[in-house]
């Protein structure tokens, strides 16, 4: 039998970090309540609760039990976590569906005891990740659920008295404070609000997003099978696979994944790319002549539906992957899809179809989301910068004269934000800036406040910092700059780089669901129980690639002697 304990060294550290940090509870309490959290990393983690009068004797109570517990185990532990309560708050059963019902489902960020003794509790990971505060999709609070409760309490708890849920029977709630060791270092936990329980890092510089990006583009590596499908994805509190498909999503995390590449150079990685091309390209995407000859190609879902934004995005990939590794093989299947793109526009308005279906190129449905036509846009748009092909570009144009007559700024929408970003690159007219400041400039309270992660905000922000920096240099065009708050913008985007690392499954999170291991590194989506999917980690991954790039310029640009660029520095000269 395989054990392996903690350094003596780790473990007398993690010791007198808590014990400097811990506070004693006010009686009815017990003086000191620890909670010791250990996995292995293939199963949850399973959590100790140690009570005394004095901090000694419930460590040592803690550590006594975890060894007996190693010594059952077949695999050796992997981290170790230890929490302890802050304030406490008695209420009833009553009192906390109340709580409930106004606080987002899986955002009750407190810990649940049924005692006054803790000889019953549960950390609010355990109650998060076990979805005992979880009703369904259909409801957006958070929700006591009983069934859930109960399975997980008579594995917590077996043998002792199942709780009644009677409305007056007192119960205490109980922010906390904690520890995590993985091994090799110990990092402090945020102790309340929305970083609750995950590790405090400081700044988000670039050995982090270095780090965060290579974990999520490793995650998506392992997710590309043989064949080139992904595991489209899991609900990680109970490990269940997510069984359906959708090719656009396969392909618009397989631009994702290129774009990780360029950085990591991976092998690994590469070999993933590879594999989910040769599936997009031979197998969704079907090749077919218009009616009036012209050479077109659809990317298609598997219920032949045809939709704008599923050739976009496959362009995309194609596109980054034919700049990053510098081949022209796709080059003739590029200029198809776009042909389909283009067969999609309406060459009076500009507008775009959105769906249709295959073969008969029939339309299915007009409108469906407004991501299509921002991603059609951008698709053109990076295929012009690797053809110079004015015909894309006019269509571009088209487009966003539609876009523009249309008020499509008040959608917000971050692919209309890199599209107009590209745009301005080679068309830089008052009107697309003034789109670009406009798609933002209202939006910066919800960019800095959301509760959700919501990563496509912080795509949004970079995309539009890369415009606003391209604004500055244009004398002629530099007065747009006073049409948005250039401090807010800086402290909006700053705001959400930071709330996307509680979005993280930092092993202090993912040891807390069913198989630790398999959603390690990657991302996930709390409001819905925890969901990782490819497209969730490809958002992700997107806008911290972009915002380490820009971290990386600004230090280049003071290594040089050179300005500043971006919202950092536009906001002290606006």
């Amino acid at each position: 039998m395989s054990v392996a304990m903690f350094s003596s060294t780790h473990l007398n550290e993690m010791r007198r970090q808590a014990k400097v940090s811990f506070k004693p509870l006010a009686s009815p309490h017990p003086p000191v309540v620890l909670f010791f959290s250990c996995s292995d990393g293939r199963a949850r983690a399973q959590v100790i609760t140690a009570t005394g009068s004095s901090f000694e004797s419930s460590w040592q109570k803690g550590m006594a039990a975890i060894r007996e517990l190693a010594l059952k185990l077949d695999r050796p532990l992997r981290w170790l976590r230890v929490d302890w309560p802050g304030e406490v708050h008695k209420v009833n059963w009553a009192g906390l569906r109340e709580l409930l019902s106004s606080t987002k489902r899986n955002y009750f960020r407190l810990g649940l005891a049924l005692d006054e003794g803790f000889s019953c509790a549960f950390l609010e990971q355990e109650l998060n990740a076990n979805a005992m505060l979880y009703g369904g999709k259909g409801i957006d609070t958070a929700t006591l659920n009983e069934k859930n409760f109960l399975i997980y309490f008579r594995s917590r708890f077996p043998g002792l008295p199942e709780p009644d849920f009677c409305s007056s029977q007192p119960i205490y709630l109980f922010s906390g404070a904690g520890l995590f060791l993985d091994g090799d270092d110990i990092f402090p936990l945020h102790p309340t609000g929305l970083k609750a329980g995950r590790r405090v890092v400081g700044e988000a510089g670039i050995p982090l997003l270095s780090s965060l990006i290579s974990d999520a583009s490793r995650y998506l590596t392992r997710q590309v099978c043989p064949d080139g499908l992904f595991v489209y994805g899991y609900h990680p509190c109970f490990d269940r696979q997510i069984n359906a498909y959708n090719t656009l999503r396969h392909a618009s995390t397989t631009y994702a994944m290129i774009e990780a590449y360029e950085l990591t150079q991976d092998e690994e990685l590469r070999c993933a790319i590879e594999r989910s091309l040769k599936k997009m390209t031979h197998d969704f995407i079907k090749q077919v002549d218009l009616a009036d000859g012209t050479p077109a190609a659809f990317l298609t879902e598997r219920n032949l539906e045809i939709k704008l934004g599923g050739n976009a995005v496959a362009l995309l990939a194609l596109a980054k992957h034919a700049q990053v590794f510098g081949t022209e093989a796709n080059a003739a299947l590029m200029a198809r899809l776009a042909e389909g793109i283009c067969f999609m526009q309406d060459r009076k308005s500009g507008a775009f179809r959105h769906v249709l279906m295959f073969p008969t190129l029939e339309t299915r449905e007009q409108y469906r989301t407004i991501y299509y036509e921002g991603e059609a846009a951008f698709a053109l748009m990076r295929l012009y910068e690797l053809t110079g092909d004015q015909k894309w570009l006019d269509s571009v144009e088209m487009a966003f004269g539609h876009f523009i007559a249309n008020n499509y700024a008040r959608h917000h929408d971050h692919w209309l934000g890199y599209c107009v970003n590209e745009l301005t690159r080679y068309r830089p007219r008052e009107e697309y800036f003034r789109f670009a400041i406009d798609n933002v400039a209202d939006y910066l309270d919800f960019v800095a406040t959301r509760i959700t992660t919501f990563p496509t905000l912080l795509e949004l922000m970079m995309a539009t910092s890369q415009t606003l920096t391209r604004l500055n240099s244009l004398p002629g065009l530099r007065h747009l700059l006073g049409l948005v708050d250039l401090k807010k913008f800086e402290k909006a985007l700053d705001k959400r780089v930071h709330h996307l690392l509680n979005g993280h499954f930092w092993p202090e999170y993912a040891m807390f669901m069913r198989n630790p291991e398999r959603i390690l590194g990657s991302f996930f989506i709390r409001h819905h129980a925890f969901r990782v999917r490819i497209d969730d980690v490809e958002h992700y991954l997107s806008g911290l690639i972009a915002y380490k790039a820009y971290l990386e310029k600004q230090i280049l640009r003071r290594l040089g002697g050179g300005e500043e660029s971006g919202p950092q520095r536009l906001a002290t000269v606006a």
